[in-house]
């Protein structure tokens, strides 16, 4: 048994229309348990559309496969494609609760949690009891000691994002999807979240997809590099792109 997460072969994303239209082409992708993915690209280069299907809240606009495996290929594999044919919402909200973490660009913690409410949203939202003394212990690690009952409101850039990572990883997903997380910290500070949050995730066996226009913020972090190659066509309206990757080994230092 292989430790992917999620396969995905020959998926198509259509958006717009006519000479707007935007199509994403993913040949094949595949995200292992543990790995740290970097989607990189320039603004508009279908970053964001290839995180929103992995997150599943974008349907697929042409066949393929799309297959996720939370606890690993072939243990309570759903295939996310015939999901999507069904129309049921069910299956796939409940994947996206209890699978998979999201740490927003601006943190997205809600303002009127402190720190610890904040941290232990998803836990609740599943039915389970946050434990203050494991909440304590990662804030301490991150260099949050005594953080606990602080609101949003008084936090740092850096500060909001580590306990937005924090959040995205309590409640043990099996993939955590980043937007630009460090898009509003200088590039010391940022490295240093990112390290982090590598850490973190590595620990307790969390995939990471994390969107940068950044590809020197990631060097030597990342495990895959997920690039996006823009494709013209004499038949094809619109902007065709597909995506390739790279492993961390091939950037140039």
């Amino acid at each position: 048994m292989t430790s992917d997460i999620v396969r995905l072969r020959d998926v198509k994303r259509y958006r717009g229309g006519g000479e707007r239209t935007f199509e994403l082409v993913v040949p094949e992708l595949r995200i292992e348990r543990g790995r740290f993915v970097a989607l990189v690209g320039a603004s508009g280069s279908g970053k964001s559309t290839l995180l929103d299907l992995l997150g599943l809240v974008l349907r697929p606009s042409a066949g393929g496969t799309f297959l996720f495996s939370p606890d690993g290929e072939g243990v309570g594999t759903v295939d996310i494609v015939e999901t999507w044919r069904q129309g049921n919402d069910d299956p796939l909200a409940a994947l996206r609760r209890r699978s998979i973490g999201y740490v927003l660009q601006t943190g997205g913690l809600i303002p009127f949690l402190d720190v610890s409410h904040n941290i232990g949203l998803p836990l609740r939202l599943l039915g389970r009891k946050p434990e203050g003394r494991t909440i304590s212990a990662a804030l301490e690690r991150l260099g949050l000691g005594g953080y606990e009952e602080k609101m949003p409101s008084t936090l740092s850039g850096g500060e909001r994002q580590r306990v937005a990572i924090l959040r995205a990883l309590a409640h043990g997903p099996a993939m955590v999807l980043a937007d630009e997380p460090t898009a509003a910290l200088d590039r010391e500070r940022a490295r240093h979240v990112v390290e982090h949050f590598r850490e973190l995730a590595q620990a307790q066996g969390t995939a990471i997809v994390m969107v940068t226009h950044d590809e020197q913020l990631v060097s030597g972090l990342a495990d895959m590099v997920v690039r996006f190659n823009r494709v013209s066509t004499p038949d094809h309206a619109g902007t065709i792109r597909y995506i390739s990757d790279v492993t961390a080994g091939d950037f140039v230092q």
